[in-house]
């Protein structure tokens, strides 16, 4: 694979990760546990939405051939995202959202951490602004975690269930591939592995705070990024591109 092959596939991973995940969590508006929690969660959906227009602007200039933003988000079919498959997995209660949120976004913020040192300069640019967002949704997340771990005899056993029932996907985050080892050797990209370690330290601290055990990994095989998704990808896509299939070409 050619190095701008490989950052082109890349580029599209960050912006799928972004909209899926924003997607997610425009489901929960009008459905959070407080008016703090609404708010902070629509504002957090908006910068999700941001970082992924961002990312497939850039993928459209690095592939030369045209396509734009809108093209990429509802012109593509479930199996051509490249998303991990922890950010797709419906949203549960509450507790299930956070849990969620937490595990991907201790991730992200040290993916987007890496990307600001890469070789590439407009991925370096974008991947600072969006760093300043996560932080802050990290930083959120983890106060929500530790809130409810350390809560109630009931919220504390539904978050012990979501952390559970997402111990499957987060051994994903770090399963580089051909594309993640060309990132990082041509263009001083994130090394996956000592992301893993440091992501695996700070999430124990965060656990550890919330009274909640750090989960034995439990990867299974399959990775979004190859195209290969669970059943729940398929709805979201379809109602998330439902105006645009309805209406080919509609704009505003």
């Amino acid at each position: 694979m050619k190095p701008d092959d490989a950052l082109l596939s890349y580029v599209l991973r960050l912006g799928d990760n972004a909209l899926i995940t924003g997607q997610r969590m425009i489901e929960r508006v009008a459905d959070e546990a407080e008016l703090e929690a609404e708010l902070s969660n629509a504002n957090f959906a908006l910068d999700f939405i941001g970082q992924a227009r961002m990312f497939y602007t850039l993928a459209g200039a690095l592939e030369g051939k045209g396509r734009s933003e809108d093209d990429f988000a509802y012109l593509r079919d479930s199996q051509e995202f490249m998303n991990f498959l922890l950010v797709e997995q419906p949203n549960g209660d509450f507790g299930h959202s956070v849990v969620r949120q937490f595990l991907f976004e201790s991730f992200y913020k040290l993916q987007l951490d890496a990307l600001v040192d890469c070789k590439h300069q407009p991925l370096a640019e974008i991947a600072a602004r969006a760093a300043k967002e996560i932080r802050y949704h990290l930083n959120y997340a983890s106060q929500w975690l530790i809130r409810l771990g350390d809560g109630t005899e009931e919220s504390h056993r539904r978050v012990e269930d979501a952390l559970e029932s997402c111990r499957p996907f987060p051994g994903g985050l770090f399963a580089a591939d051909q594309v993640d080892d060309i990132v990082h050797l041509e263009f001083e990209g994130p090394d996956l592995g000592v992301i893993a370690n440091t992501w695996r330290e700070n999430v124990a601290a965060v656990l550890d705070e919330a009274t909640l055990a750090m989960p034995e990994d439990r990867y299974t095989p399959g990775d979004g990024r190859s195209g290969k998704h669970s059943e729940h990808l398929g709805f979201l896509v379809a109602e998330m591109q439902h105006l645009q299939r309805a209406h080919p070409g509609a704009d505003w």
